[in-house]
C-alpha cells in the first residue's frame, strides 16, 4: 500500500501451535521489548551510543528467528535485536558491542547491529542497507549447490527496495531459483519519507511478481501470522528450491534513530498503530485464552529486567577498548600463511598466451578446489567475451561456471555469501570499467568484512583492464589505484604469463579478497614457456625483470615491456622492477633497488594524479631519501579519459613519454 494509514485490529490465529509454543513466542517477543526500555534510558544517560529502535517491529524478527531452522542464516538491519535474542546471542556480547567494548563483536571497531556471529548464523548489515539482499541469495545458492535443504533469509525496509541491490539480488536470485525469503519490513517511514514518495506501486509484494518469483504481503505486527507464514515458507521451499518476497506491513512507531525523533508523523496515526501494538496485543490474546496471567507477565518482565540490569552494569564496568597499531593492522587480513608451490626446473612446459596462461591457470584451480565458483557475463558456452573460460563449462558443469545476470554488485554480494559457506568464488567483470557497478560490496563489503568482525572473504575478482587497443573511455581504464587506497583488499597484475598463472593460482589460495587485473592487450600478443602443472607466484613479492645500475624503473603490467623497449632502445642501463603486487607492497625490493641504480622513475599506465606512483613516490622521499641522486620521476597516462581514436590514445598513454623521462634521469 502506498498509503501508511494503520490497517485493522489484529486477529491471531492460532492454527495447531501448542500453549507451549504460544507462550515461547511471548518469551521472545517481550525480552527485546525490555532491553530496549533499558537501551533507551542508557541511550539519554551518554553509556550507549546511537540506537535504531524497534520497538513496534519486534512481531517480525522474532517470528522469523523462531520459524527457521538455528543453523539457517539470517541477514539482519538495524532494528532486527529480536533476530540476536531469539537466536540466543549472549546479551553480555551485545551490550558490549554496543558500549564500544573490547568483548563485543567488532572490538569496538563497528556499533549496533553492524556485526555478524557465524556461531549463530546471524549476519549484520552496513549502512548501505541494501548488499545483504546478495549475500543472502550467496548463501542460498550455496545451499542448492550442496543439496542441503535450507533456506536463507534477509530484512530489508521499504526505503531499501529503491536501491538497485535490491532489484540485482531479487533478479538473479528469481533466475538461479535462489532458496532465499528476502523480508521487507515495511514500517511508514524511510527516516522521514512517507512510502507515497518512495514507491508508486499499490503493494512492495508486487515488486516481486515482476521478477517471477512467489510474494506475499503480510500482517507484520502479527506474531503468529509472522510465525507460520515463515515456517511454512520455509518447509516448502527447502523441497523446491525457489525465492520469496514477503513484505511485513508495521510501523516504525520511534524515530528512524533516536535522535530524530518522530515529530514528522500525524499524531493521529501514531495513535492508531499503537493500538496495534505487537507485544500488547499478543498479550491479550494470550491472557484470553488463559495461557497467560497478570501475575505471570510481571513476573516474567520483573525476572528480565533484573537480568537485563544486572548484565548493564557487569559491562559497563569493563575498560574502555584499547588496541595498539600493530592489531589494528594484522586484522585487516584474515592470517594466511602461503606455501609457495614451486616446481623443479625441468618440470614439463608449454609455450602458452598470456590468456591461455590464465585460462589453464582456472581449470587447474577448478580441479584443486571443488567447491570454487566462477561466475560472470557470457562465461559458460560462450567462454567469456575473451574465450578465457571457453571449454570450462564442459569439464566441471554450470553449477560451478555460472552465466550470470548484468547484476556486477549482487554477483559480488553473491561471491560474498559463497564466502560465509566456505567456498570460494571467482567473479570475472566483462572489462574492469564495469566494476563500478559492484563497487560498494567491494570496497564495503569484501574489504572491511574481516576487520570489522573476523570474518574472511575469499572471493577473487578478474578485471580485465587497459587501453592500446582502441577500445575507448569505457572498455580502457587501469583503474588500480581505486582499490589500492582500500585496506582488506590485495590488488595484483602480472605482466607475462608465468606470472598470471602462478598468481592467479596464488590468488585464489588466499582467503582473502583479490583484484586480480590482466591487460587486455597481452591477452595474445604475449606468450612464453610455463610449467604445465600447477605453481604458485607468492602474492606481494616484486620480481626483477631486467637487471640495471643506471636508474630503477618500477612499473607493472605494460608498463614493464615499455619499459624493456625504452631502455633497450636507449641503451640505457636501467634494473625494471616489475612490482606484480601493488597491495601489500613489496617494500623490501623498492628499497634494495634504489639504494643500487640511486635514480628512480615510477611507471604505469593510470592517469598521473592519484596513480599508486604519488604513493611509491612519496614512500620513496620519506624513507630512502638519503639514497637518492636525482628527483624521483613519475611517467603516466594523461589526465584525461581514454580516447578512441588510435592517435589520441597514443598521445594518452606513457610509452611515448617514457624515453623522454629516462633521459632526463639519464643526465641528473
Amino acid at each position: 500500500m502506498s498509503s501508511v494509514a494503520a490497517e485493522s485490529a489484529i486477529v491471531f490465529h492460532r492454527e495447531n501451535l501448542t500453549d507451549d509454543i504460544l507462550m515461547d513466542l511471548y518469551s521472545k517477543l517481550l525480552y527485546p521489548r525490555l532491553i530496549e526500555d533499558k537501551l533507551l534510558i542508557l541511550l539519554r544517560q551518554g553509556r550507549v551510543g546511537k540506537w535504531f529502535s524497534g520497538v513496534g517491529q519486534e512481531a517480525i524478527s522474532v517470528g522469523c528467528a523462531a520459524a527457521l531452522q538455528s543453523d539457517e542464516f539470517i541477514f539482519t538491519m538495524h532494528r532486527n535485536l529480536g533476530v540476536f535474542t531469539t537466536r540466543e546471542v549472549p546479551l553480555e556480547q551485545l551490550v558490549a558491542q554496543w558500549q564500544g567494548k573490547a568483548d563485543g563483536f567488532t572490538k569496538g571497531r563497528d556499533r549496533s547491529f553492524h556485526f555478524g556471529t557465524m556461531e549463530h548464523h546471524i549476519v549484520g548489515m552496513i549502512s548501505h542497507l541494501g548488499p545483504q539482499l546478495s549475500l543472502a541469495a550467496g548463501v542460498a545458492l550455496a545451499h542448492k549447490i550442496r543439496r542441503e535443504g535450507k533456506v536463507a533469509l534477509a530484512f530489508t525496509g521499504e526505503g531499501g527496495t529503491s536501491q538497485g541491490e535490491f532489484h540485482e539480488a531479487l533478479n538473479t536470485a528469481a533466475v538461479w531459483n535462489l532458496p532465499v525469503i528476502f523480508v521487507i519490513e515495511n514500517n511508514a517511514y524511510a527516516l522521514s519519507t512517507p512510502t507515497q514518495e518512495q514507491y508508486a506501486c499499490r503493494s512492495l509484494a508486487d515488486r516481486g511478481l515482476g521478477y517471477g518469483m512467489k510474494s506475499l504481503s503480510i500482517d507484520g505486527n502479527n506474531i503468529l501470522e509472522v510465525y507460520n507464514t515463515i515456517t511454512q515458507l520455509a518447509a516448502d521451499m527447502r523441497v523446491m528450491p525457489h525465492p520469496v518476497l514477503l513484505e511485513c506491513r508495521t510501523f516504525r512507531v520511534r524515530g528512524h534513530e533516536e535522535a530524530s525523533g518522530t515529530k514528522y508523523v500525524p499524531s493521529d496515526l501514531a495513535k492508531a498503530w499503537a493500538e496495534k501494538d505487537p507485544l500488547d496485543t499478543y498479550e491479550q490474546f494470550l491472557l484470553n485464552e488463559r495461557i497467560l496471567t497478570p501475575t505471570l507477565i510481571e513476573d516474567l518482565k520483573t525476572a528480565n529486567r533484573l537480568k537485563i540490569n544486572d548484565i548493564v552494569e557487569k559491562i559497563w564496568t569493563k575498560p574502555a577498548v584499547e588496541s595498539s597499531v600493530s592489531a589494528e593492522l594484522s586484522d585487516v587480513y584474515a592470517p594466511y600463511q602461503p606455501t609457495e608451490i614451486v616446481l623443479e626446473a625441468d618440470a614439463p612446459k608449454t609455450n602458452r598466451r598470456f590468456i591461455d596462461a590464465i585460462s589453464d591457470g582456472l581449470r587447474q584451480a577448478m580441479e584443486r578446489h571443488p567447491e570454487l565458483i566462477l561466475m560472470g557475463q557470457d562465461i559458460a558456452e560462450y567462454g567469456g567475451v575473451f574465450k578465457i573460460t571457453d571449454g570450462l563449462v564442459r569439464i566441471f558443469g554450470r553449477e560451478r561456471v555460472r552465466n550470470t545476470p548484468l547484476c556486477e554488485s549482487a554477483i559480488v554480494g553473491i561471491g560474498l555469501g559463497l564466502s560465509l559457506k566456505g567456498m570460494k568464488a571467482m567473479i570475472e567483470m566483462q572489462f574492469a570499467d564495469f566494476v563500478t557497478c559492484g563497487f560498494n560490496q567491494i570496497v564495503n563489503n569484501l574489504a572491511k568484512l574481516h576487520y570489522r568482525w573476523g570474518q574472511n572473504a575469499d572471493v577473487v575478482i578478474r578485471m580485465p583492464t587497459g587501453g592500446g587497443v582502441g577500445a575507448g573511455p569505457f572498455h580502457s581504464q587501469t583503474n588500480e589505484a581505486w582499490f589500492t587506497h582500500t585496506p582488506g583488499l590485495k590488488i595484483v597484475y602480472p605482466s607475462n604469463p608465468y606470472d598470471a598463472k602462478g598468481l592467479l593460482l596464488a590468488a585464489l589460495e588466499d582467503p582473502n579478497p583479490v583484484l586480480f587485473f590482466e591487460h587486455k592487450m597481452l591477452y595474445r600478443s604475449l606468450s612464453a614457456e610455463i610449467p604445465d602443472d600447477y605453481y604458485t607466484v607468492p602474492i606481494g613479492k616484486a620480481a626483477i625483470s631486467r637487471s640495471g645500475k643506471e636508474m630503477s624503473i618500477l612499473t607493472y603490467g605494460a608498463g614493464v615491456h615499455w619499459a624493456i623497449k625504452a631502455a633497450e632502445s636507449l641503451d640505457i642501463d636501467a634494473e625494471i622492477v616489475d612490482l606484480r603486487s601493488l597491495l601489500p607492497l613489496d617494500y623490501e625490493m623498492i628499497q634494495k633497488t634504489v639504494q643500487k641504480t640511486n635514480k628512480v622513475l615510477i611507471l604505469h599506465e593510470d592517469t598521473l594524479f592519484g596513480g599508486i606512483g604519488g604513493e611509491l613516490s612519496a614512500w620513496i622521499s620519506e624513507h630512502l631519501f638519503e639514497y637518492l641522486d636525482a628527483p624521483i620521476l613519475r611517467v603516466a597516462s594523461l589526465d584525461t579519459p581514454v580516447p578512441f581514436a588510435a592517435n589520441l590514445e597514443q598521445l594518452f598513454l606513457p610509452e611515448a613519454r617514457l624515453k623522454i623521462a629516462m633521459e632526463k634521469l639519464k643526465r641528473y
